[in-house]
């Protein structure tokens, strides 16, 4: 298989019509303009998406292997790894010692 293509995100976010819509799905780009009036949802969801990263909202559905399938054949690229998400960070809370609240600790939220 060829390389893919790397492409940013300020490239991505300007496919965003109906005349052209990219999305990025876990880093990689799916030219998706084809698949628009094809789309069991309805193109307007996909519109909704375009010139994004889609990950969540195409995880949030929960596709079918099929569908999964069938996305490969619109990927064109992939994302620059500066572009990509960041995983979300939990918070953390850590014990600082004694304070005059009822449990006698401090929490302290860490990021």
């Amino acid at each position: 298989m060829a390389e893919l293509k790397v492409y940013r995100m300020s490239d991505i976010k300007v496919h965003n019509s109906v005349k052209s819509t990219w999305v990025v799905i876990h880093n990689k780009v799916y030219d998706i303009t084809k698949f628009l009036e094809e789309h069991p949802g309805g193109e307007e969801v996909l519109l909704e998406q375009g010139g994004q990263d889609s990950s969540e909202a195409f995880e949030d559905v929960g596709h079918s292997a099929d569908a999964r399938e069938m996305l490969k054949q619109f990927v064109i690229g992939e994302l620059h790894p500066d572009d990509w998400a960041k995983p979300a960070q939990k918070d953390k809370f850590v014990t600082t010692g004694r304070s005059e609240k009822a449990s006698g600790k401090k929490r302290c939220l860490v990021q």
